[in-house]
C-alpha cells in the first residue's frame, strides 16, 4: 500500500468548510458542491490557500509508516543519515553537512520557505534545465549534487525510498499538477539598479552575522562530530551549496531571505526592506563555494535559461556580472524579444 492509502481517516479537515477535501479558494460559496470545487481547481489562475497535511505521528507503526517518518527525518537531518560522516559510508550521498530543511523550512511546510507541499503532485514534469521530464526522484537528485553538492542516490536505497514517501505524503490531499498559495520562495519587486554586494557586507553585519557567523561558516550542533549538522546552515565556504545549487541564484535567494530571514519570520511580516535583501543576497552570492563542473551543459534551450543564472553561456548579449547581480528587466525584455523572434536557442554545449 502507498503513503496515500494510508490516509483515510488521517487527513485533518478542520480548517476547512464542510464538503471540501482538497483546498479552498478566496470566498468561497458557503456550501461548495464537488462539481463547483473541481471548477475552481481547474481554473489556471487558482491557487489553493488551505492545505491538508496528514499527522505524520499517527501514521501506523508499520514499514510505510516508520519509511515516512524515516524520511523526514532524512530531510530534517540530513547530515546524519546521507551526509559525508554519516554512520553508513554506502549512505553518504550527500557532500556537505546541510539538511534539507535548511531551504526548505519547517519540514517543506512553510509558505514562501520553498515549500515542498505540492512537490508529488508535480512531478513527473519538463525541466528546462535539463531539457527532458524529470520525475520526483531525479529532481531530489538534482538537489542531491547541487545544494547537497553530493552524488545521486539510486532509487533503491532506503534514504531516497523514505524521501519520496514523505513527499508522496505531503502532497496526498492535493489534486494532480496542483498550484498552491505560498510556493517558492517570493516574488519582491525587482532592483532598477544591480545589487550591491558591498551594501550587503552591512545589512549582513547588522543583520545575519550573529547566527552564520563573519565567515558565513555557520554554528554546528557538534564541534566534533559533523554528521550532527547545523543549528545554523553555512552560507557559502566548502561545506554549503554549490555554484549549481538554485539557492546560488541571487532571485530565489533574495527572496528567501526577504520571506524567511532573520529566521522565524514571515512574508505577513518581513523584517528587512526588499533592497536589504536583494543586497544582502548579493553579498552571499558573491562568496567562493564549491564548483559543480558542467554547468556550461544547463539549459539545452539558453532562452529558458533564468535571468539571474551566474554562468554562461547565455543568447541575450548581457555579461555574466549583469546576470549575477541584475538589473535583470532588461534582460527579461531582450530574452522576450528573442523568443517571439527565434522561439528557442540551442545551447552549443548540449550534444
Amino acid at each position: 500500500m502507498g503513503a496515500a492509502g494510508l490516509l483515510a481517516g488521517l487527513i485533518l479537515v478542520g480548517a476547512l468548510a464542510p464538503g471540501v477535501a482538497l483546498g479552498q479558494q478566496a470566498a468561497p460559496p458557503a456550501s461548495p458542491q464537488p462539481a463547483d470545487l473541481a471548477a475552481d481547481l481547474a481554473n489556471a489562475n487558482a491557487r489553493i490557500k488551505v492545505w491538508d497535511i496528514p499527522d505524520i505521528d499517527l501514521l501506523p507503526d508499520d514499514e510505510e509508516g516508520r519509511l515516512v517518518r524515516y524520511g523526514r527525518s532524512v530531510l530534517e537531518a540530513s547530515a546524519r543519515h546521507i551526509g559525508p560522516d554519516a554512520a553508513d559510508p554506502a549512505q553518504r550521498f550527500a557532500g556537505n553537512n546541510l539538511a534539507c530543511a535548511n531551504c526548505h523550512l519547517d519540514a517543506g511546510r512553510k509558505k514562501f520557505g520553498l515549500p515542498l507541499v505540492a512537490a508529488a503532485a508535480d512531478y513527473p514534469r519538463y525541466s528546462t534545465r535539463s531539457g527532458a521530464v524529470a520525475d520526483l526522484a531525479e529532481r531530489i537528485d538534482s538537489c542531491m549534487t547541487r545544494s547537497m553538492n553530493g552524488r545521486a542516490m539510486p532509487r533503491d536505497a532506503r534514504p531516497m525510498r523514505a524521501l519520496l514517501a514523505y513527499l508522496t505524503l505531503l502532497s496526498s490531499a492535493l489534486p494532480k499538477d496542483a498550484r498552491i498559495e505560498g510556493a517558492g520562495a517570493g516574488a519582491i519587486p525587482l532592483l532598477d539598479r544591480p545589487a550591491d554586494p558591498a551594501r550587503g557586507a552591512v545589512v549582513y553585519a547588522q543583520t545575519c552575522v550573529v547566527c552564520h557567523r563573519s565567515g558565513g561558516e555557520g554554528l554546528r550542533r557538534n564541534a566534533v562530530d559533523a554528521s550532527f549538522g547545523y543549528g545554523v546552515p553555512p552560507l557559502w565556504g566548502p561545506d554549503s551549496f554549490n555554484d549549481g545549487a538554485g539557492m546560488n541564484r541571487l532571485v530565489t535567494i533574495a527572496n528567501f531571505v526577504h520571506d524567511n530571514m532573520p529566521n522565524g519570520v514571515s512574508w505577513v511580516m518581513p523584517e528587512l526592506a526588499p533592497a536589504d535583501a536583494w543586497d544582502v543576497a548579493a553579498y552571499v552570492t558573491s562568496q567562493k563555494r564549491p564548483h559543480r563542473d558542467g554547468l556550461e551543459r544547463d539549459f539545452p534551450d539558453l532562452l529558458d535559461k533564468p535571468v539571474d543564472t551566474p554562468y554562461g553561456p547565455y543568447a541575450d548579449g548581457f555579461s555574466q556580472t549583469q546576470h549575477k547581480y541584475g538589473p535583470f528587466g532588461p534582460i527579461r525584455a531582450e530574452i522576450a524579444r528573442l523568443k517571439a523572434d527565434k522561439g528557442r536557442v540551442p545551447n552549443p554545449n548540449v550534444r
